[in-house]
Parts: C-alpha cells; structure tokens; sequence
C-alpha cells in the first residue's frame, strides 16, 4: 500500500498520513449519516444498528476487494432508499404502523431481515454470474426500460408517505415542512461545486428545519429521552427470523428490490473508475479500470446486506453522495474509507447520539422526503435517458406502462401497498404491488421479445 500525502488526489491504494486519514473518514461519514440515519428513522430500525452496519458493510467489501482484487474499490455502503416501500408494507402488514423516529418492534424487523438476508444473497448470485456471463447477458434480463421504470415507482409510489409525513402525522405544521423543503432544494442547487459544504444539503436542511422549529413550535421537540439516555450503549441487535406467517411476502417484495439496486450500484463502479483512471493519467502512474470489476462489487454488495441482515439494520447499497464527495475533492483512498467505517461504527455505540436523532420533528424529516423520494424517482428517468431506452418501441412503452401502473397505483392506493391477489400461505395479505410490477415487466419483455426473435 503506497503512502502519500501529495495534494493532487489519492489513489484507492493510497494511505494519507494519520491526521488526514481521521479528517477524510469524518468528512465521509458526515457526507453519509443523514440519508442512512434517514432511512432508519422512516422504517423503524434502530439508528445505531444501522451505522454498525454501515460501517462494517464498508470494511468487509474494502477488504474482501483488497484481498480479492489487488485494489481496492473506493465505496462507501449506507441505507437504500429503495427499500423503504417495501419496509413500510412488510410493517403494515404485520399489524404496526411505522411512526417516524420510534424503533418497530423486535418482530417486525426480524421478518424484515430475512428479506435483507436473501436480497444480499441474490446480488452475491448476479456477481457471481456477471463475473461468468458477462453483463450484456444480465442485461437482457434487467433491461434499462425495466430498472429504471422501477426506480421510478420506487421513489413515486412513497409520494404519499411524504406528504403524510409533511402535513397529516402531526396536523398544523407543513409550513415548516415547506421551508425544510426548500432550503433543501436551495442548498442542493446554490452550494453545487462550493466544496465540502456542497456535499451536505440535506444535512444543512434538516438543520434549518430543526431550528424553525425550536424557534416557532418548541414543543414539538422533547429533549428527555436524549438527557435520560446513555452516553455509551450497545447498538440493539435483532436476529433474522425466516418461520413467520409474512417471511416469504418478505421475502420476495424486499429481494426484488436489487433489480433497482444492481444497476445504481454498476453505474456507481464506472462512474469511479472513470475519476480514478483520470487521476491515474494526471500522476502518471498505472490505470487501476475499475470497471473490470462489476461482478466482484456485486459480490460485495451482497455480502454487505448479508451482514445488515443478520444483525438488523437496513439494506444497503454504495452512495452516490460519497462518490461525488470524491471526485470533488480527488479523494479516492480505500484506508480513507476503512476510517470512516471504523468512525461509523464508534458512532454506533453512543447512546445520546441516536436519542437526539429521534428528536427530529416528523414534519422536517417529511420536507426532506418530498425531496429525496422525488429524486429516487427522477433518477429512474435519468437512467433511461442515460441509456437512450426508446420510448417509440411499442414493446418499451408497454413494459414501462404496466410496471409504472401496477407499482405507483397499487402501493398507494391499497392498504400497505398490497394488491388484492391473496395466496394462502404464501401471500396472505395480498401481492405487493411494487415487486410484483417488477417482476410482470421482466417477464413481459423476455416473452415478447422472444417471440419477435423467433417470427423474424
């Protein structure tokens, strides 16, 4: 491993200087910590599981890479969104109401870890084929029009979720809900490219949002829990449970997910290796390609969600936010990241941190959701514009069409966005919607497109 402390960027091999190394894994975490503590306070996990697993998710596939490959592949893992309908339906299902901020109960999530297990055991299996095959074989299966029309739903079926969590949960108080918004949308914009401080808009909103509050409607912020709670606390382990009544609804409406999460997490890899080897060339030194590398990242996934799983924090995926923090500031360095995770995880175990997170006021976390779940959804059309997916194929357009309309119409417009398809003992309360549009625009398009190849 090469040691340096030059200025013009680090290489994924390279080891900054003890000082730098704390100070880049602390801007990594901070860059990190409000969409992955997010993710936990609308789904009822607990905070400081979820930043254990976060942190461990991010050394074991750092190590497993450095190990495996030569290199290491400068990813950071934190909470998907893509997983929080799925939560959130799994929770209804089994009879609890998910309240922002407040842990489900131990039950809840087990059966939730199943689904977490399982979808890091079919990203180890697509790695494993990829790194076989090829990926032009799996995206035969995954085509683009399908990824992203699911990324869409995802990110537009929780468009309810974020309005109740902005105006109806705690009734009077959307206008703060609205600046939250705003700002945060301000920020995202004004403060692009400004540095560090363009990194964190969503942390700056919530920030905003928390302080109008404080100023206007102090009562809805109780700092007890957070002046009666530890100042050191083990993080709360569940285990997986796999006998319950709803463990194969689970099951499949939480794995399916990874159709969403293999593609974000690929475009991840080549977006890196493309700033790696830029730098590489600038330093004259040897191209590490990156991208030569799909299966074994997916691998790595996969066991990361393996470890969350088991010890019930949420599924993850590699951030988008901390590759952008890295190709601003040219930071590429894997014993970086490794801080960073080995911070997450002393994070873990403070008791007062994870109280304090929980006095975030419903209506400001709802702000920031109308924001981040819109942008789950945009990011869907962004990937089928990447991909120059045409929409004057009559087969593209009905793929997209049903999936777009299963998914969004059944997740909001049934109870815990279960389609009212019943199968005893498999799916007893009922199909969910998402998964299931996922899973009928996969198999439309294989079916047509191989009777077409077969006419022709």
């Amino acid at each position: 491993m090469t040691t340096t402390v030059s200025p013009s960027g680090y290489l994924p091999n390279d080891r900054p200087e003890t000082g730098r190394l704390i100070l880049l894994g602390f801007q990594h975490v901070v860059t990190m910590f409000p969409a992955t503590i997010l993710v936990a306070l609308l789904c009822g996990f607990h905070p400081s599981t979820v930043l254990l697993g976060a942190g461990i998710s991010t050394i074991v596939a750092l190590v497993l890479s450095r190990q495996g490959i030569g290199t290491f592949i400068p990813l950071f893992y934190g909470s998907s969104f893509s997983y929080i309908a799925a939560y959130l339906g799994i929770a209804k299902a089994m009879g609890h109401e998910v309240k922002f901020g407040v842990p489900a109960p131990d039950e809840v999530i087990a059966v939730m870890q199943a689904g977490i297990i399982c979808t890091g055991i079919l990203n180890i299996i697509v790695g494993f084929v990829i790194r076989s095959v090829g990926k032009a074989a799996v995206d035969k299966v995954l085509p683009p029009v399908v990824t992203g029309s699911v990324a869409c739903v995802i990110g537009f079926g929780l468009a309810k979720a974020a309005l109740d969590m902005s105006m109806t949960v705690v009734p009077g108080y959307w206008g703060i809900a609205l600046v939250t918004l705003i700002v945060t949308i301000g920020f995202s914009y004004l403060l692009q490219g400004k540095g560090f401080i363009g990194m964190i808009p969503i942390l700056l909103g919530a920030v905003v949002g928390y302080v109008l509050t404080l100023i206007v409607a102090p009562d809805q912020i109780n700092f007890a829990r957070v002046a009666a709670a530890p100042v050191i606390a083990a993080p709360h382990i569940t285990f997986p449970n796999f006998a319950g009544e709803l463990v194969v609804t689970a099951i499949f409406s939480i794995s399916i997910m990874a159709i969403a999460t293999i593609p974000e997490s690929t475009a991840h890899l080549y977006q890196m290796s493309l700033y790696v080897d830029r730098l590489a060339e600038e330093q004259s030194r040897p191209k590490v390609h990156l991208d030569q590398y799909v299966g074994n990242n997916l691998v790595y996934d996969g066991v990361g969600d393996v470890l969350h799983g088991l010890v019930g924090a949420t599924a993850g995926t590699n951030y988008g936010e901390n590759n952008s923090l890295m190709a601003i500031t040219r930071n590429y360095s894997g014993p970086a990241l490794m801080a960073a995770g080995v911070i997450c995880i002393l994070l873990a175990f403070v008791g007062k941190l994870s109280a304090f997170v929980g006095t975030i006021p419903v209506f400001v976390s709802g702000g920031l959701a109308l924001y981040l779940f819109g942008v789950i959804g945009m990011q869907g059309i962004a990937l089928m514009q990447e991909n120059k997916v045409d929409m004057f194929d009559p087969l593209t357009l009905a793929v997209g069409a049903v999936i777009m309309v299963v998914g969004i119409g059944g997740n909001i417009g049934f109870p815990g966005g279960f389609l009212p398809i019943s199968i005893p003992g498999i799916f007893p309360n009922g199909l969910p919607a998402i998964a299931t549009a996922a899973v009928a625009g996969i198999v439309l398009n294989l079916v047509f497109r191989a009777i077409r190849e077969r006419t022709n």
